[in-house]
Order: structure tokens, then sequence, then C-alpha cells
């Protein structure tokens, strides 16, 4: 049965953190702590999560906010289970974090995280909604609209991150999906096939592997390795055909082999899809070279605020994918939400994000693009390029006119194919052009119209304005993109070389989306310890209202909205309650 968590809004008067001596106390409610418990549990709602529990009287629910809290603890500093436990049981600071004020204050079993986990994932597998996804969209947009951010300039990037998969060859796999069929068969059926299997479940899959040694070696190995469980499979199917580990059996089958003559043969290399199965424990993990390095698993999106101005940057997105998705999908999937929740107006991205698939829908929500490369061959500067011309669109990115270096401006006209189009200049004006006489301009003679004919396709036009945008955009010794890549590092530094701890597409969302609340919470507490360090009535550059101040200045209202979350209305502990930029 769901019930909200009411002491978190009331914390006791006895407790250990009132027994702290005052020096003691004060640090730890300017601590980390003390600012994820305002800014992150303090926000969180918990009546979206109340679908986890049956309507039916029972038992209440351990508090919905403790067990999301844990979770973003856990990823925020690279805990396992059983660490998050021991931290939760004794370290004060984290329970402080999480709503108590002493150790003996609440309690839960691991087994009810787990229990909860698993509630996350049963619901986004039959509604497919993350709950946690909402939590962290939920906590953000009150983040945003409490602290002086500005939205409408963001930055992305894309990375590369694994799942807690082994690694394994083509060979490895094949031997590994015969062992777990051997698993499923009944005594008798083991009987029964025990001479075809003897040389594969007498020792692991890892085992076997080991013992073939050379590249032709382990080729070879293949055939027999795929006609056994063709075999295997055909058989089983009666009796077997809907338990998982035969499905999954007969997906790496249909991906790596194929039957000729009613003979199983492994396909080659070339003929295998990134998109294959990579590891039989997460169906959804995929391979990509990047840069020469094969990567197993998932790709993650990231999008922060970036506008100068800020004095905090914030995550607003975090997205996961399986890594053979293009950047281009990804900005598509991000773009409507963010452009939704923020004012986005300017995105800053890398060169893969830009392109005939991301073009539309940038345009459909009126989000300029700049990216610092531009995917394509290099421009030749000794000549004049598209990107040279000023093209004029309508609302559906119709190029209507085209000007060129020197100002001249004709109609631009639809060309005989679709998305092509042409444009027109006068001979008598080009001929004067000290661009067109020194062969740097594009323009072709058209004797027919006796004109100069320029012709380009929808696709150039596109690629030809985030040229110009990134060209107008770029300052020497700025830019806005590159700090996301210590945004990505911080996302994934709590797991060593990037591989997180779990498998699934969803079980690595959920872990990226916590790391991210822990990322904004820890960026929010370094901005609030600046403000703390100088408040409005000590600082000459903010003079209060009753020397002219402006009342409603950023360092005034931010003492005041913390002090209306700490800050009883009276009682013997208001004192206790003090806001922590005093």
């Amino acid at each position: 049965m769901f019930r909200t968590n009411p002491r978190s809004q009331q914390p006791a008067l006895l407790s250990d953190v009132n027994a702290l001596p005052e020096k003691r106390r004060q640090r730890l409610l300017a601590s980390w702590a003390g600012t994820f418990r305002e800014q992150f549990f303090g926000r969180l709602q918990e009546a979206p999560l109340a679908v986890l529990y049956s309507e039916l009287a029972s038992r209440p629910n351990v508090p919905v906010n403790v067990l999301v809290g844990l979770d973003v603890l856990k990823a925020g500093h690279g805990w396992d289970d059983e660490e998050l436990y021991d931290h939760f049981l004794y370290d004060l600071q984290v329970r402080y974090a999480l709503g108590y004020d002493g150790l003996s204050d609440g309690d839960f079993d691991l087994r009810t995280l787990y229990n909860f986990r698993r509630r996350l994932s049963q619901y986004n597998l039959e509604h497919s909604v993350n709950l946690l996804a909402d939590v962290f969209v939920s906590i953000t947009d009150q983040q945003l609209s409490a602290l002086p951010v500005q939205t409408g300039r963001q930055r992305m990037d894309s990375t590369q991150v694994a799942s807690n998969i082994l690694l394994m060859s083509r060979l490895q796999l094949l031997v590994e999906a015969i062992h777990r069929l051997h698993r499923l068969l009944g005594e008798a059926d083991r009987l029964r096939y025990a001479a075809l299997l003897a040389p594969y479940v007498g020792e692991t899959a890892g085992h076997y592997v080991y013992r073939v040694k050379g590249w032709s070696a382990n080729a070879d190995q293949l055939q027999p390795v795929a006609q056994t469980l063709s075999t295997l499979l055909q058989d089983m199917a009666p009796d077997y055909s809907q338990e998982p580990a035969y499905q999954v059996a007969q997906r790496l089958f249909d991906e790596q082999c194929r039957v000729v003559e009613q003979t199983a043969q492994a396909k080659a290399n070339a003929e295998i899809s990134a998109s294959s199965l990579q590891s039989l424990d997460d169906l959804e993990a995929t391979y990509r070279e990047k840069n020469r390095v094969g990567y197993k698993g998932y790709v993650a999106n990231v999008t922060e605020t970036c506008d100068p101005a800020n004095p905090v940057q914030l995550i607003t997105d975090v997205r996961v994918a399986p890594n053979t998705t293009e950047d281009g999908a990804l900005l598509v999937a991000a773009l409507p939400d963010l452009k939704q929740r923020t004012d986005l107006h300017t995105l800053y991205t890398d060169g893969g994000f830009g392109g005939p698939h991301s073009d539309p829908v940038l345009r459909e929500h009126q989000v300029a693009l700049i990216q610092t490369a531009i995917q394509g061959r290099r421009p030749d500067s000794a000549k004049l390029h598209l990107a040279d011309f000023a093209i004029t669109q309508d609302a559906q990115g119709v190029p209507l006119a085209i000007t060129c270096p020197q100002g001249q401006t004709v109609p631009i006209t639809q060309g005989a194919k679709p998305q092509r189009f042409a444009a027109a200049f006068a001979n008598a004006t080009c001929e004067t052009c000290p661009l067109y006489a020194s062969g740097r301009c594009p323009p072709q003679p058209d004797n027919r119209r006796r004109s100069l004919r320029l012709t380009f396709s929808q696709a150039d036009i596109e690629k030809a304005q985030r040229h110009r945008r990134s060209r107008a955009e770029h300052h020497p010794g700025r830019n806005l993109r590159a700090a996301v890549e210590a945004t990505v590092r911080s996302l994934k530094h709590p797991f060593p070389t990037g591989k997180l701890p779990v498998r699934g597409q969803f079980r690595v969302t959920c872990l990226l989306l916590a790391s991210a609340l822990m990322t904004n919470v820890r960026r929010i507490h370094r901005y609030l310890a600046g403000t703390r360090s100088a408040p409005p009535e000590q600082s000459p550059q903010h003079p209060t209202a009753a020397q002219g101040g402006a009342p409603n200045s950023l360092a005034t209202r931010c003492g005041s909205w913390r002090t209306a979350i700490l800050t009883p209305a009276s009682g013997p502990s208001a004192a206790y309650y003090r806001p922590l930029s005093r």
C-alpha cells in the first residue's frame, strides 16, 4: 500500500543532528548532504510513483523518496549495494541527505530496494514509461525555475557506455548458448544428447575458447559448433520453444549462421550486423566502431545549459539508446521534450548531430544548430561555396532568394527534380565582379538562358546554413560546446572505464539519470557555497534594501527561498532551521 513520507517535512526536535556541537551541525547543514536534502530530496514528488504499489490495505511501503534517493547516491558515488546499505546504516551525512536526523530512524532491507527496481522495470515494460526519467524531469525543472539559469542556449554530446557484460567472441557466444540449452534439458534428454554435447558442456565456454589457439582455428571451430546448435534448436523446438533461453539461442543462431542444404554454416564476419546479439544476458546491447575502437553496449546523449551569463549550468536531458544509433537520431528524440520544457533556441553540438534527418525537426521547433565542425569534405578556401551566399527560406525551409557575396540578389526556382533548385545570376553584373573574374565564384555559364546558373539541393542549402551559423558564432578563445565533454565525464566518472554495473537499456538509463541528478546537486552545492561566503548584508556589491539595493536581488532571493524551505513558522526548533547562507 502506498503512503507518502510526512516525516521528511518536519524533522524531529531531539535527534543525533541536534546533539552535534554547533560547529559540526552547521558544517553538516552546509555540506553536500544539506544541498541534496533541499534541492533533490525536498523536491521529489512521491505521488506519481504510487502506481507501483497495490491499492489494497496492506503494509505501508518504505518511503519512495528514500528509495529513489538511495539509487541517486549509489550512482553519484559509484557504490555497490552493500556499500550503499552500510552508508545508510552508519553515515549520518547520508541519513541527513535522505531526510533522517538520527542513526536509529528508519530502516529497510536491501531486498526492498531490489523489489523497487523490479517494479520500475516492470512498469516500463508494460507502459513504456520510465518513472525515474519523470522524476529527473520534475526535479530538474524545479531547479531551473528556482535558480537563475537561462535555458535558451544548451549544448549536447553523446558518449559510449558499456553494460556489465562479458566481452565474448562469436565462438564463445555459440558455445555459451549450447550450455544454456543444455541446462533446460530434463535428465532423459541430457542422456540422449550426451555424446553430441560432450565436447562443449564438460567445461565453461571461456575454457573451451581458451584452448582454441589462433584466429584461423577459431574460425574453423565455428562450423561444427553451429551444426550442434542447429541440431539442438530443431529437436528442442516442440517442448522448449517458449523458454526465454531457447528464444535467445534461436536469435543468436539466426544472426550468426545460416542453413544450406540442411547443413549449418557460420556467416562471414562482414555479414554480421552491428545490431546483432553481443551478450546472452543483455539483448539490447549493440556493437559500434568509433575512431577505430570497438564498443559493445549503448550510447548516452547528454544535454545541459550553456548560457555564459549563468552562474551554474545544469543537465537538462539524458537519453540512452543502442550504440548503433546516430547522433542525429538522438537529437531528434530529445528536441521536442527540450523545447517544451525549456526556452531552447540555440543548440551547440559537434559535427555528428546535423544532417538531413535532424534539419527538418530543428526548423519545426525553431532551434538554431551551431556545430563546431560539419561532416564532409573540408571546403577549399580558395573558392566560394554555397555557405558564402545568403539564402532566404520560408517557414517550411523552401528557398526563396539568394544573395551573392557582392550583393546581387536573384530568385530561386524549382529544379527539374524534387528537392533540386537553381538560381540564375545576370551575366552583365557577374562579368564586372572581381570574384567571378578570378575564377572563385561557382555559378556556371548557361548559354541557353544567357545567365550564370548555380544549382543545389535542399540538403546543400541546410548544410550551407549550418556553416554560416557556425561561422557567425565562432569567436577565438570561446567554444560554448567544449565544456560538455567534462559533463559527460562527470556522469561516467563513478564507473571505471565507462562500464556500468548493470545490464539492459532500462537499467543503464536509470543509472545515468541518477548520476546526472547527483551531478546537478553537486553543481548547485558549489554555487550555493559561493553565495554563502558573501551574504548580501556583508557584500558591498550587493547593498540591502535599506541601503537602496534591489530587494529582489539574486543573493536575496536565494536566501529567501532557502529560509522558506528550512524555517518553521514558530516553535522551539526555529533556531535549528536557520538558512545556510547566514
